[in-house]
C-alpha cells in the first residue's frame, strides 16, 4: 500500500483538539531542554520511519525524505509539510503519527510497527524547539575530550577510570571492590593468552606482593607467545579463515602461512595501522617482502566455489562482496553489504558508494603462490642435483655417446678414470648404435619452423601479452567459453602448417600452460576448436597430431585431432603433463600461398574454465609436418649438422632420445615426478594487483545481481566519509591508507572497541560491527573518543599508544575497573544486567577454543609447538564422511593432536 498524502485543504481525519491536548502540557511547561536529537530522535526515525522514508530512493514512499533536514522540511508535491520547525500542530508528521484513521496514520498499520506515546512525545518536543538535525556521532572526527572530575579520587589507576567513575557517580552508584588475587591472576592469564595460570605460576604471583606485582605479570604476558595465538583466533574470525574453500566441494586449500603470519604480527606488536595495509594491499608497498605478499591473504579467505557448472567469474564477484562486507564490518563498523542491492535504507551509504568500495579492492589476481625463502631455494638447490643425478643414472645415460680417448680423465680428479666392464662396454656401444640411427632419423624429420607474431589479438576477456621471442601470454580473467583470435602477417613462402606449442611458465598455476586453476585440473587446458581463415574464406585442415594427449573429460584422449571435428564437447588437453611444453601441428589440405594473412581462432568451451596460458604460433611449408615431441632447443639443434652442434646441443639432443626409448619410461616417469616437484613448495593464497595494460573494470549491478551491470564506477568511499587521499593512484594501497587515516572517524574507534569487548564481554558501543544510525548509542562516548584518540597518536605523545594493540590492552586491564570483583548483589543485577555502567568486573563465558586449550593445559597435555600446516585432532567418527567425497578425518598423532585450537584444520 502507497503511503497518501492528502491535498492541501483536505481535513485529516484526526480530531486536531487530540493532538493539542496531546501537546499542551510540553508547549506550557517551564523551558526544559529539547530531546536530544543524537540520542532520542534519529533512533526513532531509524527504527520506525527510515525504511520508508530514509537514503534509499528506490523504496522511498510519497517522496518523503527525513534523514535530511532540507529534505524532511520542504513542501511535498501535495503542499503539505511534513516537519514545520518550531510548529508541530502544523507539521504533517505530527497529524499522521497522531492519526486514527488506518489510511492516513504513520506507520501504517500493514507495517506493524507502532509509535509509543513516549515516541511521539520526543518528535512533537523536538518539532516545537525547531527540529534540530545533527550529524552522527559515529561519523564525527573523535576529539580528545577532557579526563573528568571526579568524587572518589582515589579510585582510579588510569585516565579510563576517569570515565568510568563519572558516570558511575552520576547514577549514584559506587564500584565494586577489587577481585581477590588468584581471580585476577587467572582472570587476566585467560584474557591475555587464552590459557589458565599453572599453580606454579599463581604461587609465584601470589608471594609477589611488590606494589607493581599484577603490571609486571601483565608485562609477561604481553611478551608470551601465546598472547599472539590467543589473538590471532579472534582475529581470524573477523578474516573468515578456513583451510578449505567451502561450497560443495569445499576441498583443502593452503593459506596457513596467512595464520602463521597473524600470529607473529600481533606478537611482534606490529602497528595496527600497518597491520591493515599489509593485509589490505601489502603486495603494493614498495618492494613488498614476502610477508607483506603473504599478508594480503586476508581477503583471499573468501569461499572458492568448484564446481564445474558454476560461471568462474560471478562466483567471484560473490566473493567480491564478501570482501566489501568483511572490510565494511572489520575496520569500519558499517553494514555495508545492505547496499549490494540498494542504497542504504538507513545509514548514508548509496548503492553507488557500494561499488566504488567494491572497485578500490577489485583490481586484483588470485594467486596460489609459492613462498620464495632460504629453505625452498635449497629445495630447489637438492631436487636439481637429484634430476642430474637420475639422467646420469639413466641405463646408458652418461656421458653422450661418443668416440672416447684411450684414457678418460675423471671430472676434476686428474686420475685416469677406472676402465669400463665388459657389459658396460657392450651397452656403450649398442646405446650409441641406436642413438646414431635415432639422431640421423629425427634429423631428416626436423623442420624449419617460422615464428609468427600476431599483429593483432582479439579475446572476450582474458588479456594476452606477446613477448620477444614470440611467445603469448595470457592472464586476467577467464570464463567457460572463452575465445581467442589472432590476426597472423603474411608469409614470404606457401604455409602448408601451422603449429601450436603450449609452453609453461611460472605465472601460471602449476606454470601451466593452461589457466585452469580451482574447476578443473590446475594448469591445464581444453582447446575445443582450432580454426583458421585465409581473410572470409576458411582453410581446410586435413590432418592434426600432437606430440602428448591428456586425460580430457570422461576418461577419454584429449587429442589435437579432437579440435578439428566441429564438436566443441571434444578436444585437446595435456592434463597429466602439466609445467612441460608440447605442440600440436595442423597440415592444411592445401597450401596457403605466399603473401596472403591468416586469421587463427581458438576456442576454448568446457564445463569449467580453462583457456591456454601460454603458446606460441609457428608456420612452415614442408609437406609432411607433423608434431614431434621435442623442446624447442631439441627441434633447433636436430636442424644442424653435426659437427656444427654443440656440446649442450648434443646433450639435449640425447637426452631427447633417452626421453623416447620405450624402455626408460620408468625411470623416465620418476624423473618427470622430481622435475614436477621443482614446480610445487609451500604455497598461499595472495592478491597481486594487475597490471596497468589490464585494469579490471568495476560495474554498479542493478539490485546487486551479477547479470545485471549497469554503468561503470570508479574506485571511491561512501561519500558522506573523508574522501581519499587526492593525490594518489585510487586503489586497494590507497583504501588501506584512508582506513587508517586520522580523518577517518570510525576504524580507531571500532578497534578499541572491539578490545574492549573482548575484555569487558560488552563493547562501549555493544553493536560491535554497526555503528551506523541502527547501532546502539555508546554506554562511555567519551571514554571511547579518548581511547581512539590515544590509540591513533604517537607512543609516548602524553599517553599515545601508536596504534599499539599490546599498549591498549596494557591499559585495559590495568584499570581498576577491569579489576573490580565481577560479584553482583541482586539490586545491582536487576538495576544493570549486561554490566553496562562497569560498576562490577567482567563475568562473561569462555569461548570454546579457551576451554579446550585450558583443559589440555591443566592435564598437562597441551602442546607448545607453533605454526605450520592445521592439525586435526579426534573428533567423533564419520562427522566429515557427509560431506562431497566422503572424505575421512584422520586424526593427528604424537604431539599435534593436543596443538592450541587456533592451529586446528579449519573446514
Amino acid at each position: 500500500m502507497k503511503h497518501s498524502v492528502p491535498p492541501p485543504g483536505r481535513p485529516l481525519a484526526v480530531a486536531w483538539l487530540t493532538i493539542a491536548a496531546f501537546l499542551e502540557p510540553a508547549l506550557h511547561a517551564p523551558a526544559v531542554a529539547a530531546p536530544d536529537f543524537a540520542r532520542e530522535v534519529r533512533p526513532v526515525l531509524s527504527n520506525r520511519c527510515f525504511k520508508c522514508h530514509g537514503p534509499d530512493e528506490g523504496n522511498r514512499e510519497a517522496g518523503l525524505r527525513l534523514d535530511v533536514r532540507d529534505e524532511a522540511t520542504r513542501e511535498l508535491d501535495s503542499g503539505a509539510r511534513a516537519i514545520v520547525p518550531g510548529r508541530p500542530l502544523d507539521s504533517e508528521l505530527v497529524a499522521r503519527i497522531m492519526s486514527d484513521d488506518p489510511d492516513l496514520v504513520m506507520p501504517p498499520p500493514h507495517t506493524k510497527v507502532t509509535l509509543t506515546d513516549e515516541e511521539k512525545r520526543i518528535f512533537s518536543e523536538w518539532i516545537a524547539a525547531g527540529a534540530e538535525y545533527r550529524s552522527h556521532w559515529a561519523f564525527e572526527k573523535p576529539t580528545l575530550p577532557p579526563l573528568p572530575a571526579v568524587a572518589k579520587a582515589d579510585w582510579p589507576r588510569n585516565p579510563l577510570d576517569r570515565f568510568v567513575l563519572a558516570r558511575l557517580e552520576r547514577e549514584g552508584l559506587a564500584p565494586a571492590n577489587e577481585a581477590d588475587r588468584a581471580t585476577l591472576c587467572r582472570r587476566v592469564f585467560l584474557d591475555l593468552v587464552g590459557l589458565p595460570p599453572s599453580p606454579a605460576e599463581l604461587d609465584a604471583f601470589l608471594a609477589d606482593t611488590a606494589a607493581y606485582a599484577y603490571e609486571r605479570l601483565v608485562d609477561r604476558l604481553l611478551a608470551s607467545p601465546r598472547y599472539g595465538e590467543r589473538w590471532a583466533r579472534r582475529w581470524l574470525d573477523l578474516a573468515r579463515y578456513a583451510d578449505t574453500n567451502g561450497y560443495e566441494k569445499d576441498r583443502d586449500r593452503t593459506i596457513w602461512p596467512y595464520r602463521d603470519w597473524v600470529i607473529r604480527a600481533l606478537n611482534d606488536d606490529m602497528p595496527f595501522d600497518q597491520f591493515t595495509i599489509r593485509q589490505i594491499a601489502g603486495d603494493m608497498l614498495d618492494e613488498p617482502s614476502v610477508d607483506d605478499v603473504i599478508a594480503t591473504g586476508f581477503h583471499r579467505n573468501t569461499m572458492i566455489n568448484e564446481e564445474g557448472g558454476i560461471d568462474p567469474l560471478e562466483f567471484r564477484y560473490l566473493a567480491m562482496v564478501d570482501r566489501v562486507g568483511t572490510t565494511g564490518a572489520t575496520w569500519l563498523g558499517l553494514t555495508t553489504a545492505c547496499a549490494q542491492c540498494h542504497t542504504h535504507k538507513y545509514d548514508p551509504i548509496t548503492h553507488s558508494d557500494y561499488f566504488g568500495l567494491m572497485a578500490c579492492l577489485d583490481n586484483a589476481d588470485e594467486l596460489e603462490w609459492i613462498i620464495p625463502s632460504e629453505d625452498r631455494r635449497k629445495q630447489v638447490e637438492s631436487l636439481t642435483k637429484r634430476i642430474e643425478a637420475a639422467w646420469k643414472e639413466l641405463p646408458g645415460g652418461w656421458p653422450v655417446p661418443a668416440d672416447p680417448p684411450p684414457e678418460q680423465l675423471a671430472q676434476g680428479s686428474g686420475e685416469p678414470a677406472p676402465s669400463p666392464t665388459i657389459d658396460e662396454e657392450k651397452r656403450a656401444v649398442a646405446v650409441a648404435a641406436r642413438f646414431d640411427a635415432w639422431n640421423r632419423q629425427e634429423s631428416q624429420k626436423a623442420i624449419d619452423w617460422r615464428v609468427v607474431r600476431p599483429a593483432t589479438i582479439k579475446t572476450n576477456l582474458p588479456h594476452l601479452v606477446v613477448r620477444s621471442d614470440g611467445s603469448i601470454l595470457a592472464s586476467g580473467d577467464i570464463t567457460k567459453s572463452d575465445v581467442y583470435e589472432l590476426s597472423l602477417p603474411a608469409s614470404d613462402k606457401p604455409v602448408r602448417a601451422i603449429r601450436l606449442q603450449v609452453l609453461p611458465d611460472e605465472s601460471l598455476p602449476r606454470h601451466g600452460p593452461g589457466l585452469c586453476s580451482y574447476e578443473g585440473p590446475k594448469g591445464d587446458f581444453f582447446l575445443s576448436e582450432f580454426e583458421v581463415a585465409a581473410g572470409k574464406t576458411r582453410v581446410a585442415i586435413a590432418h592434426a597430431t600432437d606430440s602428448f594427449s591428456g586425460q580430457a573429460f570422461a576418461g577419454g584422449k584429449g587429442t589435437a585431432a579432437a579440435t578439428i571435428d566441429g564438436e566443441m564437447s571434444s578436444g585437446w588437453t595435456t592434463n597429466g603433463d602439466q609445467g612441460r611444453p608440447h605442440a600440436a601441428v595442423y597440415r592444411f589440405a592445401e597450401a596457403l600461398p605466399a603473401g596472403v594473412p591468416m586469421t587463427v581462432t581458438m576456442r576454448f568451451e568446457r564445463h569449467y574454465a580453462c583457456p591456454l596460458g601460454c603458446f606460441r604460433l609457428s608456420v612452415t611449408d614442408h609437406e609432411d609436418a607433423e608434431a614431434r615431441g621435442h623442446t624447442a632447443a631439441v627441434e633447433a639443434a636436430l636442424l644442424k649438422p653435426q659437427a656444427a652442434r654443440s656440446e649442450g646441443e648434443r646433450e639435449a639432443i640425447f637426452r631427447g632420445f633417452l626421453s623416447a626409448a620405450p624402455e626408460l619410461a620408468e625411470p623416465m616417469k620418476r624423473l618427470r615426478g622430481l622435475e614436477a616437484s621443482l614446480r610445487e613448495g609451500p604455497s598461499s593464497l595472495v592478491f597481486r594487483e594487475r597490471p596497468a595494460d589490464n585494469p579490471r573494470k568495476t560495474f554498479r549491478r542493478h539490485r546487486g545481481e551479477y547479470t545485471q551491470p549497469k554503468e561503470e564506477v570508479k574506485p571511491a568511499v561512501p561519500a558522506f566519509l573523508p574522501k581519499l587521499p587526492a593525490d594518489t593512484a585510487a586503489d586497494r594501497l590507497s583504501l588501506a591508507r584512508w582506513l587508517i587515516s586520522r580523518e577517518n572517524p570510525l576504524t580507531a574507534r571500532v578497534v578499541v572497541n572491539r578490545s574492549w569487548q573482548a575484555f569487558f564481554g560488552r563493547g562501549i558501543v555493544a553493536t560491535l560491527d554497526d555503528f551506523g544510525y541502527q547501532g546502539d548509542w555508546p554506554s562511555h562516548p567519551e571514554l571511547l573518543d579518548w581511547l581512539a584518540v590515544k590509540f591513533m597518536e604517537p607512543a609516548g605523545s602524553d599517553g599515545g599508544l601508536g596504534w599499539s594493540m599490546k599498549r591498549l590492552h596494557r591499559l585495559i586491564v590495568t584499570t581498576a575497573a577491569y579489576r573490580q570483583d565481577s560479584a553482583a548483589t541482586p539490586a545491582m543485577a536487576e538495576r544493570d544486567p549486561k554490566n553496562v555502567l562497569l560498576a562490577r568486573g567482567p563475568r562473561v563465558r569462555l569461548e570454546a577454543e579457551v576451554i579446550r586449550d585450558a583443559m589440555l593445559e591443566a592435564a598437562g597435555l597441551l602442546s607448545k609447538k607453533m605454526y605450520g600446516p592445521g592439525v586435526r585432532p579426534p573428533q567423533p567418527e564419520g562427522v566429515t564422511e557427509v560431506a562431497y567425497g566422503n572424505p575421512k578425518w584422520n586424526a593427528s598423532g604424537g604431539e599435534d593432536r593436543y596443538r592450541r585450537s587456533v592451529y586446528t584444520f579449519q573446514k
